[in-house]
């Protein structure tokens, strides 16, 4: 077979001189995904597996890739360089990946994909390699979203507008796990896509014990399933270390000091709803007038929001009138000065999924602007709560709160340590060499086969087991 273009010129060799072979192929395409599946690469490179780093080109700007790369130091083998729309994307990632599972398959290898999350890249990698009888390991498995029911928000909704709202007692009800149910399909796409990689999945990393029960309530075999904490936990660790480094507050002094609000707006739910988009720009704002210093940090798609719903005006006029009290910038391209500046912030209002781990890990109080959240384990432990996009002074007296309650700040880690290291022992534990993690069914019903004079099954046990008999 011709060797895929999307193989950079050194992979050929790479392949042809390694006698390994299962291939690890660690997979990313979004900058979340680098940040976590950076800790994998590099611990399975430190055990001597062969290992792949393949790029789909989901996110290519080197603001939310290159400078990752190269801080974590990948070299990434194979890129797949998608384009077009979400399902033109989507459609490029099943085929072109489909032929570098061809190639590896006919050449005698044995692959096992990383996929991570929520991400189109996810679904559509666990897609093609399913198609492929090829089964993947999924990084930050079974994450579902938690929605307060309506009659919790209704209840502190009408008391903020009869001026009754009590911000503790709203706080204690984000904690109690009855007042939240499952269903919802945002975030858009991606819880779509988190479903989807499931069945994909021959090994499962979840990151917390609450995610474990979502996959056991699915019909997930426990076996392949492990609470094993989140990756960002061990990323995190390597950017504090670099945060040296830093030079974020030579360009922004006005955030040294632990005083401000970091601001991030970025959902498509959030950002193609007018409603919802014009509601929390308007929280911010009252926020930067009322005094508060506010760091609101604009991504592709806050952009193209702000210019849909003709808000740039607004945006310009508060970066005239309050230059020391509100940063308006891009996203950062070194993971190193996004943790080096939120070890400074008082409260982040995001509707990010992994900011609100990252604000669990470093201690900084999470406000998540959503009606519900995919890190449900975050606002159960305390250290996050939600304010739904639907009255910016509601959602201004939620994050004053945050701010005034100390105990978000001391919530602890949730997420763990050395989870990169428990992700790689759960998958060489559980890895055939010629299937990889996909599993047959008599493997997973134990029924073995036999040779010589024994008959291929015990055909009167499965018998009786069809039966119902013990």
């Amino acid at each position: 077979m011709i060797t895929p273009k999307y193989f950079l010129p050194h992979l050929e060799k790479k392949l042809a001189d390694s006698s390994q072979q299962v291939v690890h192929i660690v997979m990313i395409a979004t900058k979340p995904d680098i940040i976590k599946q950076a800790p994998i690469y590099l611990e399975l490179k430190k055990r001597g597996e062969l290992v792949i780093l393949c790029h789909t080109g989901q996110h290519h700007d080197f603001r939310y890739s290159g400078g990752m790369e190269e801080e974590f130091g990948l070299k990434v083998d194979i890129q797949l360089a998608i384009d077009g729309t979400l399902h033109q994307k989507v459609a490029q990632m099943i085929e072109r990946f489909g032929e570098v599972l061809e190639y590896l398959l006919e050449q005698g290898k044995t692959p096992i994909p990383y996929i991570h999350g929520d991400t189109s890249t996810s679904m559509a990698i666990g897609l093609g390699s399913y198609m492929h009888r090829v089964a993947c390991v999924h990084v930050e498995a079974g994450i579902r979203t938690l929605t307060p029911k309506a009659e919790v928000y209704d209840e502190h909704y009408a008391a903020f507008k009869a001026g009754t709202f009590d911000w503790q007692q709203y706080y204690e009800a984000m904690q109690i796990r009855e007042n939240f149910e499952l269903g919802s399909m945002e975030p858009f796409p991606e819880q779509y896509n988190t479903r989807v990689s499931e069945p994909a999945s021959g090994y499962h990393a979840a990151p917390v014990e609450l995610v474990k029960g979502f996959l056991l309530s699915e019909g997930f075999s426990a076996d392949r399933i492990e609470v094993v904490g989140n990756t960002v936990a061990d990323a995190t660790v390597l950017a504090i270390a670099d945060s040296e480094q830093s030079t974020i507050f030579e360009t922004y002094p006005q955030i040294k000091g632990g005083k401000f609000i970091r601001f991030c707006i970025h959902r498509r739910e959030n950002t193609q709803d007018e409603k919802r988009f014009t509601v929390l720009i308007e929280a911010m704002e009252k926020l930067v007038t009322s005094g508060h210093q506010v760091l609101l940090i604009s991504l592709f798609g806050t952009e193209t929001a702000i210019d849909t719903f003709n808000l740039r005006g607004r945006i310009d006029s508060l970066v005239t009138r309050y230059p020391e009290t509100f940063i308006y910038s891009q996203v950062w391209p070194y993971y190193r000065d996004v943790i080096a500046a939120m070890r400074e912030c008082a409260a982040v209002a995001t509707d990010s999924g992994s900011m609100q781990e990252e604000m669990n890990i470093l201690g900084v109080r999470c406000v998540t602007l959503r009606f519900g959240s995919d890190r449900g384990e975050s606002i159960l432990a305390g250290g996050n709560v939600l304010a739904p996009p639907i009255d910016s002074d509601f959602i201004v007296e939620i994050i004053r709160g945050a701010l005034n309650n100390e105990k978000m700040a001391l919530v602890g880690n949730i997420y763990g340590a050395d989870v990169s290291k428990k992700i790689v022992d759960g998958v060489l534990r559980r890895v055939d060499s010629k299937l990889g993690l996909f599993r047959t069914e008599e493997a997973r019903l134990s029924l073995k086969s036999k040779t010589g004079t024994d008959t291929l099954l015990d055909i009167s046990r499965l018998e009786g087991v069809l039966a119902g008999e013990k």
